[in-house]
Formats: C-alpha cells, structure tokens, sequence
C-alpha cells in the first residue's frame, strides 16, 4: 500500500514538473487508433519490478516489447469479442464481489477484539469435538432434533466419559467425533474457537452452533504458545530399484551416526537426504507454528529440540524417516509488533458482526442516511398475516413514494414494500410490529448501502479498480491463449509430429553413468574403500569392513546419474572404474562408475511433453508476428524517452 503512495507522488510531482508538455505526449504507444498511456505503463512497470526473475524484464525496451504484445493479444481477444461470453462475464462477476469484501471492512477494528484475538495466538488449545452436522439453513425442524441430539449426546459424555462416546458416534457422515490436536487463535471458525478457548481444561463445553452444526467440546490442555520453530532435517524414503537394497530405517541410522561423529548436518543433508526441495538448502524447511504441519510427529519432535543446532534421534512420520535439527525458535511477537497483521486478520475472518455494524454506519455517513419518518407508514400497513407468511401489500399501497436515497440512487416505498413481502418467514407467535419493521428496514438498508458502494467500488477506490482491470484482462488473456493456442497445440497431432521431425536435436538425454558414490568425511577412508572398490569387493562387504555398529564411516549412494546429480563433484570427468578422490558437499567421495551412458536422442513418446510445450511457444511467438501485422503499434518515441529519465531518477 505504501508504495502505491509513493509512485501515485512520484507520477503527481513529475505531471507537476512538466506542465508544457502536450497532451500527446501522455500517450506512449497507439495500438491502430487506440491509446496507451505512459501512467499506466509507468503503474504497471514498477508493480512488477521487484517480482521479475529475468534482469532483461527490468530492461524498459525489454518490458515495452512485453507490455506491447499484452495490448496486441487483448485487442485480438476484444476483437474476438471474448468479452461478451457469459462465463467470462460470470467469473469477473464473482472475482469482483470476492475482491470488495476485502475493500469493505474499513471501520476501525475494536481494540478489544484485537487484544481478545492476541491473547487468543498467545496459546495453544488441545481438544476433541464430537459434531452433529445441520446445515446452516436447515429446517427448523431438523435444527431442533439435531440440537437434542448433541444435548443427549453431552449427557453421555458426562456419565460415560468423552472419549468413550465419541469413538463410539462417529460415523463421519452424519456425527463426527474427532482429535483436534493443538490449535491457537484463527486456526478454527470463530465460534468454535470461543467456545474451546473458554471451556476450562477438563471440562466439556454446553452445546454450540457454528455453520457445520452443532458441537460440544472437551478441552483437554490449554499451554503458552511454544512460537515458531525453523528446523532443517535429513528425510530418508524407500527407494524401489536401488540395487543396494537398503531399508531407509538402516540408512537413516547410518546418517545419523556420522553426525554423531562430527559430519556436518549439513553436508549430509545435501549429500543423502530425500527430501530434494530442502537437500541443496542444508536440508532447512520453511518457519513454522503449532498445528501448521500435516505430521504431528514432526512437528512434536521440532518443538522439543530446546536448544539451537540441537539434534534429533532418528524418528519416523507417514512421510519416511527424519533426523531434525533446531535452527532458530522465535516466540510469540510483542503486541505492537504484531497488531496490524490482527486487524488484517480480524478484517477477513468472521470473528464478529462488530466490523458489519461499523461499516454500516460508516456508509450511512458516507451518503447521509438519516432517521426514516416511513416506517410509521410500513407498521401501519402491516399486520399479524405477515407472520402467518400470507400477507401482501394492500391496494391503495403508495409504491412511488421516495423512501431513501444512496448516493445517486432513489429506493422508493415499493423496493421496501416488496422486501417485506419476500422475507416473510413463519415464526410461530406474531411479535412486535413496530420491532418487525425497524428490523426489516435495517436489513433492507444494510445490504443496499454495501450492494450501492461495492457497484460502484471501482469509480471510488482507484486502487481496486486497478485491480480489477488487471483480473479482467487477465482472464481474456488466458481465454484468448486457451482457445488460440493451448488447446489448437495440443490437438494439432499433425504439427506437433512435424515441430519434433524438425527439432530432434534438442530432445536428447544427456550423458549419465550407472555408478556407486563413496562418500566420508574421512579422505583416508576413501583411498581404503577405493582400492577395495578396484578389486572387486560387493558393497556390502565394503561396509562391512569400514562401518562397524557404533560409528560409519562411509555412505554408498547408488544411481544412474547425470552431471548435475548431487552426489557428483562438478568437477567429475565420465569415465568407467574408479575415480579419484574428490571434495564435495564439505566431505570426500569416491565414484565407481559402471556403466557410461552415452547421449541418447528421444523418441517422440519419450519427449512428448515438451515437445507439446515447446510448440506452442513456437505458435504463439508465429501468432505474435501476425498479430502485429494486424494491428498497427505507434510508439511515441519523446514519451518513452521521458519514462526512461523518469526511471533511472
């Protein structure tokens, strides 16, 4: 948000600074007669500046040229009149009303809530649940057996014991009775949060409603929050077809051996572990809090490592086998530090009907919504029929009359006549009339004061209408590419055989080996694993030899492998028999190569996806040159001059 206000600053100084320029030189390039201007290049240039990984995007030729064929590929789509499809229409639709919820909750936040919300991620709660689902606009009558159901339900549990019933009533259809594990504030629906974090440790709490049904919960510990733990680890797996046949649960121990010799984490983590999207980070994962993981295990064994750079036993989850070690833990942040991201963390969750009634107010001052002296009429015109939902507007109902105004739009008495005979529900005993329509009326109200401001969100709020232009030419985008090229490539058999006829040599293996890698922190080790290597000696007597139960000394790894396969030094020259001593990853190896496999070209089932890739990257750069063809581009050479001094200040 802040460096939205810096380049809207930035572009008002600079349109300040060059008041003799003409109004031509606002426009940087003409697709055939219709305009681009540099404000918007200049918007959407530095938006993405920092989330390029290409430094030639950073490059302002570099970008007009994409920015260029983006305003080709949407002429071409508006020309298509991709536009005007009811699913295109529909979809935008539902993006615009999810997009304004968030621009729609700009009424100050209750201090109360916030602080109630940060004592809330102070601790952790461990609870079960059992559930009797309903749905939110479910039958009166199924509402009511559903809540005598967890009524008799709570019974049992109270004679019988939590834990017994709800094994016992679990059905997972109808009644669930589940472990919740530990969780803190915003990890659960709001109600159901309130009623665990106010039920006592031990205790069940009475009945509750949340959308999904009614529960009780038992809670079962409440403790401080142990905070974030970053952890590295070193994960071992099964591997079908390795030909040393070796059950992760040996190796691991192996592993964890040497780092009880003194091999660095690490090293062995980038050497041996399986995990291949930490292994060339040293095995480090990503920070992470109580109830964050899918493994409980793990996170249980990374929130008992006390101390950093301690280190785990082997351990096991449904994943493989582990070996942790602690790299940092951070506590729960101070409140001033972490009470903006609680208010946009209340403002998006349904923690209280609190921020709805500010808005509303907020908006009844934005458009001046004052007492409304109608409603005298409305409780005169109605009666107890309305109850009995058989009521209507009667004959001489003056429906023309002005009721309110919200910014440009009138509401006459019948747009509110006609919602009272629309929300007409049975309710058994008749109520209040005057009660009825003070309450209607709000209702009525509320929801057309937030429908008035969300239509109109993008003449009033030039951020979300940046936005949403972005979505919605996004969406062509992506029609258009669908239609034009990603579908017609795939389906285009007959040229994709062609495009691989023509382009065989760059579908080619490159050249591997079948080898076993040596590898110890121990270069003397190594020259003795190699001589035995060069006599033949089965892997397996090797390790026999080397490694003894209490200390390894030597890791075998075993593959078909490619230059860039981690366990080859970079430096490693192809060749059958045994290698020299190399240093890699901060410990020594020794390669035995098998077999060498040569280059091989790929067949065209072997290289089929990337042929098909490569295709319609070849299409669509053809369909580039056609489309700029088709419509003419004008750069204005002064403004792209002016943008580029405008840039490098």
């Amino acid at each position: 948000m802040k460096l939205r206000y810096r380049l809207t600053l930035i572009l008002i100084a600079l349109i300040l600074g060059v008041e003799a320029q003409s109004v031509q030189k606002d426009v940087l390039f003409y697709v055939d007669d219709e305009p681009v201007y540099t404000s918007e290049f200049l918007r959407v240039y530095n938006k993405n500046l920092d989330l390029v990984q290409d430094e030639s995007q950073k490059d302002v030729d570099e970008y007009l040229t994409l920015f260029t064929n983006y305003k080709l590929k949407l002429k071409e789509a508006k020309a298509l009149e991709l536009h005007n499809k009811s699913s295109y229409k529909r979809e935008l639709s539902n993006y615009k009303k999810q997009l304004a919820k968030s621009y729609m909750t700009d009424a100050k936040v209750s201090e109360a809530m916030v602080k109630e919300a940060y004592e809330r991620i102070s601790y952790d709660i461990k609870a079960n649940h059992i559930l009797v689902k309903v749905g939110e606009n479910a039958s009166p009558e199924d509402t009511l057996a559903a809540y005598n159901d967890i009524v008799k339900l709570r019974n049992r549990t109270l004679s019988e014991g939590f834990e017994i019933v709800r094994k016992e009533v679990h059905n997972g259809r109808t009644v669930f009775g589940e472990e919740l594990g530990y969780f803190s504030g915003f990890r659960m629906v709001y109600k159901f949060e309130t009623a665990a974090f106010n039920t006592n440790v031990g205790d069940i709490s009475q009945p509750f409603r949340t959308r999904f049904g009614y529960h009780i919960v038992n809670v079962l510990d409440k403790r401080k929050s142990r905070g974030e733990r970053t952890v590295a680890h070193i994960m071992v797996v099964e591997k079908k077809g390795d030909t040393l046949a070796e059950k992760p649960e040996v190796r691991i121990q192996d592993i964890y051996k040497k780092i009880n010799q003194g091999e660095d984490f690490e090293a062995l983590a980038k050497q041996f572990s399986d995990d291949r999207s930490s292994a060339s980070k040293g095995g480090v994962l990503k920070s992470f809090s109580s109830g964050q993981l899918g493994s409980p295990e793990f996170e249980e064994v990374a929130f008992g490592l006390e101390e950093v750079d301690a280190i785990s036993e082997p351990f096991k989850t449904q994943y493989g086998w582990h070996i942790a070690k602690l790299i940092a833990k951070k506590p729960v942040r101070e409140f001033d530090a972490v009470k903006g991201e609680l208010e946009q963390k209340i403002k998006r969750d349904d923690r209280s009907k609190l921020i709805d009634e500010a808005l509303y107010a907020s908006l009844k001052k934005k458009y001046n919504i004052g007492d409304q002296p109608a409603l005298k009429y409305f409780e005169s015109i109605l009666n107890d029929d309305y109850f009995k939902t058989i009521w209507k507007l009667p004959n001489e109902f003056t429906g023309d009359e002005p009721l309110v105004k919200i910014g440009k739009k009138q509401f006459l008495y019948k747009d509110f006549g006609n919602y009272l005979l629309k929300s007409q529900r049975r309710r058994g005993a008749s109520g209040s009339i005057q009660l009825l329509v003070s309450k209607k009326y709000e209702e009525f109200l509320n929801s057309n004061l937030v429908r008035y401001h969300e239509d109109n969100l993008e003449t009033e709020n030039e951020e979300f209408a940046h936005i949403v232009d972005e979505y919605r030419d996004g969406l062509l985008l992506f029609d258009l590419m669908e239609t034009t090229i990603w579908n017609a490539a795939k389906t285009d058999s007959t040229g994709i055989q062609d495009y691989y006829k023509t382009h065989k040599s760059d579908y080619v293996l490159p050249k591997r080996v079948d080898a076993v890698v040596a590898s110890s922190a121990k270069q003397k080790t190594l020259k003795k694993v190699s001589k035995l290597l060069k006599q033949g000696m089965a892997i397996d007597q090797i390790k026999a030899l080397i490694n003894s139960n209490d200390k390894i000394d030597v890791i075998f790894t075993s593959d078909i492998m490619d230059a860039e396969h981690q366990a080859l030094p970079k430096s490693f020259q192809f060749k059958e028999g045994v290698s020299k001593t190399y240093k890699h990853n901060d410990a020594f190896v020794v390669v035995q190569v098998k077999d060498i496999l040569q280059e091989k070209e790929q067949t065209f089932e072997e290289a089929k996806g990337a042929v098909i890739s490569d295709y319609q990257s070849y299409k669509e750069e053809n369909w580039l040159k056609d489309l700029g063809d088709k419509y003419k581009i004008q750069i204005n050479q002064d403004a792209l001059k002016n943008i580029k001094k405008q840039i490098k200040k």
